[in-house]
Parts: C-alpha cells; structure tokens; sequence
C-alpha cells in the first residue's frame, strides 16, 4: 500500500504517522535529493504532534547528509515561497490541512516551490529503509515568517487597505500570526479570530470548513476572511454575511489579472466542482477554462501544462502561479481586495452562480457506477435538458462507498427537483440499505 495520498503522507499521529515514519521519510528524502548535501526547510502548522514530527523529520533528513533548516510555524504557501525565494532544494510541511488536530501530514515540496509529483513520491518511497551512513545537521531558521510576510507585502505594494474594517479567522493555525501581519501592514483595521492555538484547538469549530463562525461574527466589517489550518485556503464573507466561495474568488482574480496582462496564457484551471455560472462568465469574457478532476495536484499539474498561472477549487484553494505556484489563502483574499479596488465586496459581479446541490448516496460497491445503465441513461436525460442552462456531475467518491450526485440548474426548485430524480435512479440501481447522506 502506497504511504503518498493526494496530498503528501497524512493520518493519526502516532499511529499510522509515527515520529519513526517521519525520520525514514526525512531520510529518504535527502537521499533522494540530487543535492551533495541538500538543503530542506522545514514548517510546521500548530497541532500538538507538529513538533515531533519536525523534530524526527529534521533528524531524518541530517541521517540522509542533508540540512534541516527549521522555519516553525508558517503557512504551507511560506514553504513553496521560500524554497525558491532562498534557493533550498526542498521543503517540507508538517500538516494535516483542514483536518482535526488527532491527523498529521508531511508533504514534499521540489527547488521550483512545487509539489513532488506521483513518480518522485514513489522514488522516496522506495528509499524508505535504505540506510546512508551520512551526517548533516539541524540549524534553525529564524526569521522565516517575516521573510514570507515581506513577499506578500511586496507583491501588494500598492494595495491600500486604509479605511477597511477586515475580519479574520486564523482556524488557529498557520496562519494566525503572519494573516493579521500582513493586513495590518497594509494599512486595514483588522480583528483577527481564533489566533491562540493550543495544538488542540486548530480548524476546531472555525478556519473554512466552518465558515458560519465567521459569518455570525460580522459586526460592521467591510469583509471577512476564513483559512483552514495550513493557510492554503479561503473562503471571504461580504458585510451581508453571504458567504464568497472559491470560484467567486477565482472569477474576481481571472478578470482582474485578464484586464491587467497578467493572466498568462489567457486561461483559468479549475476542477469538476466548479460552478456553471463560473464558466458561463469567463465564456463571456473571452478566458478560456480548462477542467480537472477534484485536488489541488490536478490543477497545478494542468496549469503547468498549459503554462497558465491562474487556477483553483471551489473550496478556496487557488493558485496565483505569479506569486507561488501552491495555493495561498492569505495571498487569494488579498488579490480579491486588489482586483475589488475601490468596491465593496458586496458589489462583486465577476460571476452569477446557479443553485447547486449535492447528495452523497450510499452504495453498496462506488465502482459499479462505471457500468450502471439507467444511472448515465438519466444523467443522459437530465443534461440535455439543462443543457446551456446547467450542468450535472454524478461521479464515485475516491476514498468512500459513496455516488456524489451534483446538479446545477437556474433556480432552487429546478436543482431540487433533478438532484431528487437522479438521487432515486442511483439508490435504485446501486444503493446500500441506508438513506442517502447530505454534506
């Protein structure tokens, strides 16, 4: 069984993520760098186990000959920044993202700031029980959140945010020291939540899989930004408290860098999940979009495909590959603010989403919906009457016995009414005994 997921090595840790697996990790990774002696900058996110982990992952990496340069706590975009910025040949990241604290992560990040891919996670695989003999060592490196700040700070040299009430959910993460930073340095008036992490406390009832704590707490701020727990994500809230998803964002930023030149290669990535009213409006304005299956490694892999730099998910995982080419909440909601200028995030009109809905329906094998007749003979049926007007998307979970059945349509009612039919039509011919789950 392979040990890289979607997003690098994660589970609970010390169980399956122990301090043993993390210094074979960090060993293997040095190994496998093409370096004498490389050089690897370590961060972390706030949960209990992060220093444990840094701790064997710095020692791994010194027992494969290389450096670990201990950054602390920095958001994951600080990684894939700093590791091109300073000229390192790797990083890595200690974090389960958004999930509770109990889970842990590590992920691998190359010299260009990217991701190791599929064939390069199975080389340090492969490296795992593979002893060196060689000695490196562990230094800390100080100073790595003000160097991540500074970046962003130059990039948005220009954005005055003077006069802007902002409130922020840090999700007592990564991000709780540097987010507050960098909008304050840019002159907004900034009151920042859930920034005092106990190593237990991170992404708990907060961050953005929880975006309504943000939203009830609204009390005359201009706008709200919510991050999860590695600061790779955002969701923003408008002072009506309605919630700005990740395609709103990605339509704001596509049009602003479209109308500025700096949208390479006149395109946008984005996944299946995208909503039909993001791509009726790039239709419109010219910009082409090319779609992914769901993950973040999809997006990044077409966009360096296409030589694009804009891409990203519906959950607040974007792309700005001009600035680092990994997603960066803090960098998204800035570039949102940028591309709003002097508007109110109320008066956004970048996209017109359509009511969506999805259903997860338990089934007794997901696999058998490849071959599930009256299952795509309805989505056949379904499409063609939304066609030009909405979309559906019925695919199988990748981790779950489930059939996620999405639909798209002009209206609340006609959304219900379809994602029904659709949902009766898969219980009918794949169904587990229970009822189907809603998100």
């Amino acid at each position: 069984m392979a040990l890289f997921g979607t997003d690098g090595v994660r589970g609970v840790a010390g169980e399956f993520l122990t301090a043993d697996l993390a210094l074979n990790l960090g060993r293997a990774a040095a190994t496998w760098s093409p370096a004498e002696a490389p050089q690897v900058l370590i961060v972390r996110d706030t949960r209990e186990s992060g220093e444990m982990l840094e701790t064997a992952l710095a020692a791994g990496i010194a027992a494969g000959g290389g450096h670990a340069l201990l950054g602390g706590v920095l958001p994951t975009p600080g990684a894939a920044l700093l590791v091109r910025r300073f000229g390192f040949d790797l990083a890595a990241v200690v974090s389960a993202s958004h999930n509770p604290y109990q889970d842990n992560g590590i992920k691998f990040f190359g010299p260009e700031g990217t991701k190791l891919d599929d064939e390069q996670e199975a080389e340090v695989e492969r490296l795992l029980d593979r002893p060196t003999g060689s000695i490196g060592r562990v230094r800390q490196l100080h100073g790595a959140g003000g160097d991540y700040v500074r970046e962003l700070e130059l990039r948005f040299r220009d954005l005055d945010l003077s006069g802007r009430r902002i409130l922020l959910d840090c999700a007592n993460g990564a991000a709780f020291r540097v987010a507050p930073e960098i909008f304050r340095r840019l002159g907004a008036d900034v009151d920042a939540l859930a920034v005092k992490p106990d190593g237990r406390n991170i992404n708990l009832g907060c961050g953005s899989t929880r975006v309504e704590w943000l939203v009830e707490r609204m009390n005359g701020h201009d706008a709200g930004f919510a991050f999860d727990g590695d600061g790779d994500r955002v969701l923003a809230v408008d002072r009506t408290r309605t919630v700005v998803d990740g395609d709103e964002l990605m339509a704001l930023a596509a049009l602003h860098l479209r109308d500025r030149g700096r949208l390479a290669g006149g395109g946008v990535a984005v996944t299946v999940m995208t909503n039909y009213g993001f791509h009726r409006a790039m239709d419109a304005a010219g910009i082409e979009v090319s779609t992914t299956p769901v993950g973040d490694r999809h997006v990044l892999a077409e966009l360096l495909r296409r030589g694009w730099s804009l891409g990203g998910e519906q959950s607040g995982h974007i792309i700005d590959m001009s600035f680092v080419p990994a997603g960066d909440g803090i960098a998204t909601a800035l570039l949102a603010l940028e591309a709003l200028g002097d508007r109110d995030l109320v008066e956004r009109d970048a996209m017109e989403r359509l009511p969506q809905r999805l259903v997860n329906v338990p089934v007794a094998d997901r696999a058998a919906l490849e071959g599930a007749g009256e299952v795509w003979t309805a989505v056949e049926r379904e499409s063609e009457r939304l066609d030009g007007r909405g979309r559906v998307l019925v695919r199988p979970s990748g981790t779950e016995p489930l059939v996620r059945v999405m639909v798209e349509a002009p209206d609340e009612r006609e959304c219900e009414e379809v994602t029904a039919r659709l949902v009766e039509v898969v219980e009918a011919e794949l169904g587990s005994r229970f009822s189907h789950a809603r998100p």
